[in-house]
């Protein structure tokens, strides 16, 4: 059974993540802001409050485990949603460092994904205006911070242009650098979907150091 750390258990991708992970059995180590907002009773599960731009906090909380899960997210209504992105994950992914934890899985953002050869989804006028600070943001960190890791066997799980609540199907695509689309053109993929496929990776190590992506 795998021990497996679950950073942002509590929010909407972190939480799909957290189900996927106890349906298949793992030992989970939760760590959330805010503790009173995961409601499941659960043996294998474990809550711990903590500040995850404290490496130290998280290198401590991390060691021992198989694997680290990161959802982080600072909120897209927070106004400092910029600033902590490029503070936060690389904490976090310092703090995974220091524990001796092999394995980082990070969910990612479509921006950096390419849709067609040279124009990223965040260079092509697709993503709102009031987003984009922040889409930019998680994608500095990935090719400029995360993509020189050499140490921790990282993998940033990019969803599709559009992570909805769904069903669970099982059914999906993976790719690389692409955005994934569909048939109608579209770019979707349920969040129950997606936690399946990261928790397949958390599973058979597929992947390393590097970018994949998920589509139907």
């Amino acid at each position: 059974m795998k021990k497996i750390v679950l950073i942002g258990a509590s929010g909407f991708v972190g939480s799909a993540l957290l189900n996927e992970a106890l349906i298949r059995g793992y030992n989970v180590k939760a760590i959330v802001r805010n503790p009173d907002k995961i409601k499941i009773d659960n043996s294998n599960l474990t809550i711990e409050k903590g500040d995850v731009s404290d490496p130290q906090l998280v290198s401590e909380l991390c060691n021992g485990f198989d694997v680290v899960i990161s959802a982080y997210n600072p909120g897209w209504k927070n106004p400092e949603i910029v600033r902590e992105t490029l503070n936060v994950y690389p904490a976090i992914l310092k703090g995974v460092r220091e524990s001796g934890v092999a394995r980082l899985l990070i969910v990612g953002g479509a921006g950096s994904l390419f849709v067609k050869p040279g124009v990223r989804l965040m260079d092509s006028g697709a993503i709102a205006e009031p987003f984009l600070p922040a889409v930019r943001a998680l994608a500095k960190f990935y090719l400029e911070i995360l993509s020189e890791e050499k140490v921790v066997d990282w993998v940033f799980f990019c969803p599709a242009q559009k992570i909805i609540p769904g069903e669970r199907t099982c059914i999906f695509r993976l790719g690389k650098d692409d955005l994934i689309y569909d048939r109608e053109g579209k770019s979707s993929i349920s969040v129950e979907d997606y936690a399946v496929a990261m928790l397949d990776e958390a599973e058979n190590s597929v992947h390393h150091r590097e970018r994949f992506t998920i589509g139907y």
